[in-house]
């Protein structure tokens, strides 16, 4: 039988340092990302869409919570 992997925590549930991390890390690899397709292309060119994506969605989150609209 497969293995369930752990819930994933929420972001609406991470403090604003948890955002700012998560944010750096999920940028770098956007950065990574981008670099290995520029030389030589990824087998799943959609893991640039996603990284960037969740990047919008953790600043927008940030952004909302410094806000204190969350």
């Amino acid at each position: 039988m497969a293995k369930k992997s752990a819930p994933k925590e929420s972001p609406h549930d991470m403090t604003v340092q948890e955002l700012t991390a998560r944010l750096g890390e999920v940028r770098e690899n956007h950065f990574r990302l981008q670099f290995r397709h520029a030389s030589a292309p990824l087998k799943n060119p959609m893991q640039i869409r996603e990284a960037r994506r969740e990047v919008a969605r953790l600043k927008t989150i940030l952004h909302q919570k410094e806000k204190g609209k969350v």
